[in-house]
Formats: C-alpha cells, sequence, structure tokens
C-alpha cells in the first residue's frame, strides 16, 4: 500500500486501461469481454458448455436461471427429488426465472441425487456446486478430477485444509474454477478495491467489518472438557421420519448420520418466530453459519484492496462485549439469541465454566486480527458494510457501491451502466457466470480463483477457530498452521466419513 501525503486520483479511464495493481506482485484477475461468449451471434452447437448442476435449493434455481446463452444444462443432481422436480417443472417464484430453461433444457436433463454418480456417468464439460456447504470441495475436487471446469459456491469450504485440497488440485489439473463471489466482477466494487491498493487511502490502519455470528456446535465438536455435553445427536431437536423423497445419508455426506429433522435440513423455506429458518447453515458440521456465508463477501473485498489475495493474517484474538444484547439483536433476523432457538425444543445451553462464557455465546462476540504489515481487521460493525480506513481518508463499501470521505480523492469513477447489469429481479450472479464461461472457453483466469475464495473463507474459518478455543492465536498464512498451539491446528481439518473422504 503505498505512503503518499498525496491522493491518488485513480480513474475510471485509467483503472479499465491498466487492469492490473501498479507495483505489486498480485495481478488483478482478467475481466473477459462480454462479446466472447457471443462472437457470432448465438454459439454454434459445438460451442455451447454442456452443464451439470450440483444442489438445487434457491441459489441453484437462481444461478440456473442467469446462465447465458452458451450454456446448456444436462444433468441436475439434488438429494431430494422433490427439488429436482420444483426445478424441472417450476412454480411460483421460480416460474419466470427458470422460464428459458424449461422450454429449452428441462425434458431432456438427467436427473441424479448422488452427484458422484453424475460425475461418472454423464458426459459434461462443467459443473455448477450450489450444495450446502459440507459438499462444497468434495464436489468440485471430484469434477475437476474428471476433466470439468467449475463454478463452486461460496463459502468454498468447511474447513481450511479441505480448501486448501481443492486449490491443489485445480493447480494439478488446471481446470478453471471460479468461487461465487460475484462482487470480485462487479466494477464498482473492483474500482474500489483498485483504488485502495493504488494507494489511494494512503496508508491502510484498519478495516471494519460486521461482526457476523458463528455456527452453534455439537457435543461432539465441544473442546472444552469443563463444559458437559448438553447437545444430543440430534441438535436438541425431536427426531422426525425421513421424507420418501430425501436420501438423508448423502445430505449428511463427510459429516456423521444423525437423526432427521426438518428444521435441521430445510433452509429459507419457512419462519419461526419472525426469522427466516437457516436450517443446516446454523450449525458447525455443516457450516460456518453467517460468518462464513456473509462474511465472504465482504471479507473477499478486505483481502481484494489490501492486495492479499495469496495470504492472510498473522494474530487472531476475541473481544468479550459488555454485554451480548445489543449484538443478538441486530442478527436477530439471522439466527438465534444465544442458547435457545424460539418456537422450538429448547437447545440447552451449556452452562458457564469457572472463568469463561457458554460456546454458544461466544459465536457473537467480536474478533480482531492482524496482518504482518500492521493493518487490522476488526469484525465489529453493525450492517453489511466495510469501511477501510486510511492517513488520507475512508471508504465505506458495500455490494456495487462504495463512498470516500474526503470524496474529492475519487475522479470520474464507474457511471450508473456498471449499476444497471446487476440489477433486475433475478439477476444475481449474471456476469460472474458470464466470466467463467468465458474463461471455460478462452482458459483464461476467472475473477474470482480458488485460491482467492480459500483465502477469504479461511479468514472466516479463524474468526470461527477463535471464538470456539476463546484465546488468542498466531497464525502462519504461508503454510496455513497455527503457531505452537496444537488443538487449534487440530480444528484447521476434521474427520470425514467413509465414503466421502477426499481423493488424494
Amino acid at each position: 500500500m503505498g505512503t503518499s501525503k498525496h491522493p491518488l486520483r485513480l480513474t475510471r479511464r485509467s483503472f479499465l486501461r491498466t487492469g492490473f495493481v501498479a507495483g505489486t506482485s498480485v495481478a488483478a484477475p482478467t475481466i473477459v469481454p462480454a462479446n466472447v461468449l457471443g462472437r457470432a451471434g448465438v454459439p454454434s452447437a459445438n460451442e455451447r458448455i454442456h452443464l451439470g448442476v450440483i444442489g438445487l435449493g434457491v441459489r441453484g434455481k437462481y444461478l440456473i436461471g442467469n446462465l447465458p446463452e452458451v450454456a446448456r444444462v444436462a444433468a441436475v443432481c439434488d438429494c431430494a427429488d422433490w427439488k429436482m422436480t420444483e426445478t424441472l417443472r417450476p412454480k411460483r417464484r421460480f416460474a419466470e426465472i427458470l422460464a428459458r430453461f424449461r422450454e429449452r433444457d428441462a425434458d431432456r436433463c438427467a436427473t441424479y441425487q448422488d452427484y458422484r454418480r453424475m460425475l461418472d456417468k454423464e458426459k459434461l464439460n462443467a459443473v455448477i456446486v450450489a450444495t450446502p456447504d459440507h459438499h462444497h470441495v468434495l464436489a468440485a475436487t471430484l469434477a475437476c478430477n474428471a476433466g470439468l471446469d467449475v463454478y463452486v459456491e461460496k463459502p468454498l469450504s468447511l474447513t481450511i485444509a479441505e480448501g486448501r485440497h481443492l486449490a491443489e488440485t485445480v493447480r494439478r489439473t488446471a481446470r478453471v474454477v471460479q468461487v461465487g463471489s460475484q462482487q470480485r466482477t462487479m466494477e464498482i466494487n473492483r474500482f474500489a478495491c483498485e483504488f485502495v491498493r493504488n494507494g489511494g487511502l494512503g496508508r491502510v490502519a484498519k478495516i471494519e467489518l460486521s461482526n457476523y455470528p458463528g455456527p452453534l456446535l455439537q457435543a461432539n465438536a465441544i473442546r472444552d472438557d469443563s463444559l458437559p455435553r448438553t447437545y444430543d445427536t440430534a441438535y436438541g431437536l425431536p427426531e422426525e421420519p425421513v421424507p420418501a423423497d430425501l436420501n438423508w445419508n448423502l445430505f449428511c455426506g463427510p459429516t456423521q448420520v444423525g437423526p432427521y429433522n426438518r428444521r435441521l435440513w430445510v433452509k429459507d423455506e419457512f419462519r419461526v418466530s419472525g426469522l427466516l429458518w437457516r436450517g443446516w447453515d446454523l450449525w458447525r458440521d455443516y457450516s460456518g453459519h453467517i460468518m462464513t456465508n456473509w462474511g465472504a463477501h465482504n471479507v473477499d473485498m478486505a483481502q481484494y484492496a489490501l492486495g492479499c489475495d495469496r495470504s492472510g493474517p498473522v494474530e487472531i484474538w476475541t473481544v468479550e462485549p459488555p454485554s451480548l444484547q445489543p449484538i443478538a439483536t441486530m442478527w436477530s433476523h439471522k439466527t438465534p439469541p444465544p442458547g435457545q432457538i424460539d418456537g422450538l425444543n429448547r437447545i440447552t445451553q451449556a452452562p458457564k465454566a469457572a472463568s469463561s462464557p457458554a460456546v454458544d455465546e461466544r459465536r457473537f462476540w467480536p474478533v480482531f486480527m492482524r496482518y504482518d504489515n500492521g493493518v487490522e481487521l476488526q469484525f465489529v460493525l453493525g450492517p453489511d458494510y466495510l469501511v477501510i480506513h486510511g492517513e488520507l481518508g475512508k471508504m465505506t463499501m458495500r455490494r456495487n457501491h462504495f463512498e470516500v470521505d474526503p470524496p474529492e480523492l475519487v475522479k470520474d469513477g464507474p457511471g450508473p451502466e456498471a449499476l444497471d447489469i446487476w440489477k433486475g429481479r433475478g439477476i444475481v450472479a449474471r456476469p460472474h457466470l458470464e466470466n467463467w464461461l468465458n474463461c471455460v472457453l478462452t482458459r483464461n483466469t476467472p475473477n474470482a480463483t480458488v485460491e482467492i475464495g480459500h483465502r477469504t473463507v479461511t479468514i472466516c474459518h479463524l474468526s470461527n477457530i477463535a471464538r470456539e478455543l476463546n484465546r488468542r492465536l498466531r497464525w502462519d498464512p504461508v503454510n496455513e498452521r497455527f503457531i505452537d498451539d496444537q488443538e487449534a491446528n487440530q480444528l484447521v481439518d476434521r474427520a470425514r466419513r467413509k465414503g466421502f473422504e477426499l481423493p488424494a
């Protein structure tokens, strides 16, 4: 980062002309011109990219509906038959977004519950992975080993070690893998990050981000032996019969197969006491919760702005807030308050140990991190944005928007047309998908590479680990290990169930 006391007046013209960050060793990813996909209008049949889509929840359906003309969906996969039916014969809110797919591809789509069988049997060029988080890396790894290019939703991984495994697999197989962090393709966000990386704010001191809550733990995940094992094997939820059209074994995948409950599985399909229920996303066995799901977006922008796409912090610690009430209230629309889930059988809060609060409470604690150049990341804010503090001013950034104070630091920023391509019903990732498919055809590097996605979610994982262990941690971002902390290093990876191991 620059140290000049003179503002760098980065313009949109100079940004588009250079396309990289001067004076750094980490180049910005190439944006492939959109016209590659339609060099002669509609691509010919032999140019069309035959896709498989793994995971047909809300996100998977919207990604199908946002695919450019060059892509044809040849196979779909989900462990629940009814989700495949809902995709192939869309109704209500999905009828419009999936209309073109329904007319063009749906009748010819092969269907699978097990993506391993789909990858073995289908002749595909690429796959989209939009499963729950705990399947991302295995599905993407198997696809790469099968010679396919991959679009994998964020957060990239469930653990730091499996993310590194996928990054090494992509390097070995030379596949084109795009992580679904679409802000990497938004011109507004790219311009803002390049501005910071080129010294527009001078030397950066700190970046403040939202204090995203972490996941609920299970009995087999609580590492503090002083805490009684109060969570039962059904996560405090009563066991229910497994629906006939759901393969619960496949859903559990690399995790242990526990008792089924609809509220454990279904996400974003119903409300509980006004809370849009997040299902599996709440629990550590399947997800890092909001810290990895929402946090992956803003952490990605912080990494980009700092020029740390291949690195990370060196120290992590938590701070106990004076009261949990303001933090829990702030996130009450997304996650249950500490200790219980309203409207369900009560999840018993593990009682306080001698000098530390329950693990469930610590998932709300603010987290601080320091890079080796002294810059701090601070998960302390409420709303979903980040604030970058530099010696010449500060920048506030969120999706498709940024502001600089003082405003005269930036001249001729991106115009309204840069905003418009991300607007419209159902347009959640279309330009980002276009960038990926352009790179599938040209073999160029996509905007959100697997290394970028891995380094970003690693910071989110570090946050959750620091909360779980409740002590200051030192991290080696080169070797991706904690320094002199065996217990922390055990949380870098976790055991996988037989039949769902990551291939060597």
